[in-house]
């Protein structure tokens, strides 16, 4: 079984972007419930299906990826994911000898800056970094599978 185990922060400082490398990604869901997830990206021209379970228990869950056509993630993208499509810049940057990924949101999202890090473990150590604020990892609004639905634009901070 394939399973998850990351951790997800706020993002409160640009440390991050000194040497980051960055993606552009387009997603959207099949499939988005409590507890489940079926979600299509796009990203640089690469195409992914994603299945995601249940949390078990903090930070890890089963998830699956399996590659496609880009011309396939295109069209589901377009023809059948729901809208708004989850539009964000994906930077990419190594810390203390573990890759996190954050992710600048844009369209309906644009404001909302998140890190996250996958862990090999539940109970591994992270160093944080210091651009990193408050941990989100249990709070499901900021859940990508969530923001689609109600975006960061029409959360009243």
């Amino acid at each position: 079984m394939g399973l998850e185990i990351e951790r997800k922060f706020l993002v409160t400082g640009d440390g991050w972007r000194k040497g980051a490398r960055r993606s552009r990604l387009s997603q959207g869901y099949l499939l988005a419930e409590k507890g489940k997830s079926v979600r299509v990206r796009l990203e640089d021209g690469r195409g992914t299906v994603t299945i995601k379970g249940p949390s078990r228990g903090g930070a890890g869950r089963a998830e699956y990826e399996y590659a496609i056509p880009a011309k396939d993630a295109r069209e589901l993208l377009r023809r059948l994911c729901e809208k708004p499509l989850i539009e964000k810049t994906r930077w990419r940057v190594r810390h203390k000898g573990l890759l996190w990924e954050v992710d600048e949101f844009a369209g309906a999202n644009r404001g909302l800056i998140v890190a996250e890090v996958e862990l090999r473990r539940a109970r591994q150590a992270v160093a944080l970094p210091p651009w990193v604020g408050r941990e989100v990892t249990s709070e499901p609004r900021y859940l990508n599978a969530n923001l689609f639905k109600r975006p960061y634009k029409n959360w009243s901070l």
